[in-house]
């Protein structure tokens, strides 16, 4: 299953202590940063690395930390993003609950490189169990001198604090965060200022995701260089992918970046094929917000090239063919299921989740949604389909924040690949909302 660096002791007896924890290495490159490195070096390494944000952009860590603006006499932030919200994604959640401490020296290591001396964890409200967790390891990290003041006596200073968040998926937005964090709605930010320069408290801030952050102490102990040897091109290192639906093994897995999506999907090692033998139909790569793939277009690229689990290959053929990385979580469908219905769903959540910020977002979420579950609930008319791709169309590129785009992906891309089992839907209500009734590839057809 190829190199293991977030997850290589994860299931180790007792490794959410802080004494087993250092008992397999951890807190190294706290020591090695602080002791023998400036923060100039530490930033260097990540550069070198390659490491892209683990959250869904996928922008380059080490470039982010460089745009930092660094004035006199003014603080600096670190803020790690664990309001794990996209549907389908659940790595950081998992991670978190087992090995604490590995995102803990990520935040001190990470905090060292950017002259940080405060910094924050933004959890998902409803992970208050994973807050107790992190709160326990943060309190043995002051009680062995690696928070707090002199921390290993190198004179740099840190306080490290985990706030939870109001339930609100904006507020995985970095500067809707933000404002949360201020204690004010979680309303995203016009940008720019960008939060590099006027972030939290109007202070120059980096917001990176747990996994971003927890990758950088084996980037400091083992090189960046090492790093970059590690996965396929521009997709460096190794990402955790949230594997579900209809799949025999689902979970969090570590995979070294460029592994094919066929042997992902159907190698005893991952996800172990189709649940009950059926056929695959469909993946969302990158959790809901990204464009869905029918089976051809998963498996190989338009050009007939094997689809890759990176950045560069899913998103081979821009969203006419291709798809994203997204936050990696990998949603795979069988033969059995309804793409109208899924949309449905999606299109439930995030008209549910806009803040209403901006029109397009706040009217056209509504709108997706109720022309979708009069398609599925056998009251459509053909023209809605032109409809859903028109009001996607609108909402794209016209809102402050990517949430409006997270909405329209999702329609746009299922009309694209599926247009026929929207206009089977259409057709021949009757048929297609019959309990168990699946869409076959015919329109004429139906098997119940």
């Amino acid at each position: 299953m190829g190199i293991k660096i977030l997850t290589e002791h994860i299931n180790v007896l007792g490794i959410e202590k802080l004494e087993v924890y250092r008992k397999h290495g951890g807190y190294r490159s706290v020591e090695k940063a602080l002791k023998t490195m400036t923060p100039e070096e530490v930033v260097e390494e990540v550069k070198t690395a390659g490491l892209r944000g683990r959250g869904g952009a996928g922008f380059p860590a080490g470039m982010k930390w460089s745009f930092l603006a660094k004035p006199e006499g003014v603080p600096r932030y670190l803020v790690c993003n664990a309001d794990e919200s996209e549907p389908g994604t659940f790595k950081d959640r998992y991670f978190m609950e087992r090995t604490p401490h590995s995102l803990i020296e990520g935040m001190i290591t990470s905090s060292y490189a950017l002259g940080a001396n405060t910094s924050y964890i933004y959890i998902r409200g409803e992970l208050m169990f994973i807050l107790r967790i992190l709160e326990k390891a943060i309190a043995e990290a002051y009680a062995a001198g690696l928070l707090g003041k002199n921390i290993l006596g190198s004179g740099y200073d840190l306080d490290l604090h985990v706030h939870p968040g109001g339930g609100a998926y904006i507020c995985g937005e970095e500067t809707a965060l933000l404002e949360s964090l201020e204690g004010k709605r979680g309303n995203p930010r016009n940008k720019p200022p960008f939060p590099a320069v006027k972030g939290l408290f109007a202070s120059p801030t980096v917001v990176n995701n747990v996994e971003t952050i927890s990758s950088v102490p084996w980037i400091v102990n083992n090189t960046g260089a090492e790093y970059a040897k590690i996965g396929v091109g521009r997709s460096t290192g190794t990402k955790m992918i949230s594997a579900s639906g209809n799949i025999n093994n689902p979970g969090v897995y570590e995979i070294e970046l460029g592994v094919p999506v066929e042997e992902f999907i159907y190698s005893d090692e991952y996800c172990g094929g189709i649940w009950k033998g059926r056929e695959l139909k469909a993946v969302v790569p990158g959790g809901s917000s990204v464009p869905i793939l029918p089976k051809e277009l998963i498996l190989k690229t338009a050009a007939g090239e094997h689809r890759l689990m990176s950045y560069e290959s899913l998103s081979e053929g821009g969203f006419v063919t291709g798809s994203m990385m997204g936050s990696g979580a990998f949603i795979v469908f069988d033969e059995e299921q309804c793409i109208v219905r899924n949309t449905w769903n999606y299109a439930r959540f995030y008209h549910h989740e806009s803040c209403g910020q901006c029109s397009p977002c706040r009217e056209g979420t509504g709108w997706m949604e109720k022309v979708l579950h009069r398609i599925e609930h056998g009251h459509g008319h053909q023209q809605d389909i032109d409809l859903l791709v028109s009001v996607a169309k609108q909402i794209e590129g016209n809102t402050i924040c990517p949430l409006g785009d997270a909405a329209a992906w999702p329609v746009a891309a299922a009309i694209r690949h599926f247009r026929d089992e929207f206009e089977w839907h259409i057709r021949y209500p009757k048929e297609a909302t019959a309990q168990g009734a699946v869409y076959r590839g015919q329109l004429t057809t139906v098997e119940v």
